[in-house]
């Protein structure tokens, strides 16, 4: 049986990018750069979301679940590059071929890490694989939105209608997880311009933990595990974080215990 890899990433404005882009010099700031960009996108589209290809990844938080063990932790250290976890990333794919599983990754996480392995030149080949050279892969790959290779909960839960997204926060709560603890993704340029690259990574894994969690629920619903099995899965997640001195698991566990006791 394959592991399942359960990922998210965080991202801020590609400043470098911007600059090439728009022909800008060395005169704005990087703060500047940013704010022009989001005037614009809120001119153009009523929001300040940044198009795909023009963010850069600065966190990769993962969850794995294979035969034995659940971990969950965040790809590299806090100096490296965009690229370094990008390469990262893809290289466990192509190692161990997981299944993915994702909240949104169809409708943001995998376009940007396109886009952005592109620019970096990070060959993928299990990743990209569609069934050229491994028949395996040409019923059942990653790129194909409805193959199970990568599993997109959101995705799926609407039946493919935009329309009927729905918040990973929003369907966290109503689950009973802790979901956000005090940060959302529009404070993560503002932290990384304070150099808090270690909040945006502490963030990044309480959201690929609540949507492993949410998975566990869908594999539930499914009859992929019993009532046995899924109050196994939950208790291994809580002992395993239990284990951590560190701070953002403390108030997640504290959390996910506040909202069984409502």
């Amino acid at each position: 049986m394959n592991p399942t890899l359960v990922f998210d990433i965080e991202t801020v404005p590609d400043i470098d990018g911007l600059r090439k882009v728009y022909r800008l010099g060395s005169e704005l700031s990087s703060s500047d750069i940013a704010e022009m960009e989001f005037q614009f996108r809120r001119q153009v589209t009523g929001s300040d979301f940044l198009q795909f290809h023009l963010q850069k990844i600065v966190a990769i938080s993962c969850v794995l679940r294979d035969r034995n063990d659940f971990c969950v932790w965040s790809l590299g250290n806090k100096e490296d590059s965009e690229a370094d976890l990008i390469k990262r990333f893809f290289e466990g794919v192509d190692k161990y071929t997981p299944q993915l599983v994702s909240w949104n990754g169809n409708g943001f996480d995998l376009p940007v890490l396109h886009y952005r392995s592109m620019i970096h030149g990070i060959r993928a080949h299990r990743y990209w694989e569609s069934g050229e050279n491994d028949r395996d892969f040409k019923w059942n790959n990653y790129l194909n939105r409805y193959h199970s290779r990568h599993l997109d909960l959101m995705d799926s839960l609407s039946l493919h209608q935009p329309r009927a997204n729905v918040a990973l926060n929003d369907m966290s709560q109503l689950l009973g997880f802790p979901g956000k603890l005090g940060i959302d993704g529009s404070k993560v340029w503002e932290k990384y311009q304070d150099g808090r690259i270690i909040e945006i990574r502490n963030y990044c894994e309480t959201d690929v933990v609540n949507t492993y969690l949410i998975f566990l629920r869908f594999q539930s619903i499914r009859g992929i595990l019993n009532d046995e099995q899924y109050i196994y899965e939950n208790k291994l997640v809580r002992a395993t974080l239990g284990k951590s001195t560190e701070l953002h698991w403390e108030k997640f566990l504290e959390q996910w215990r506040e909202k069984e006791m409502i």
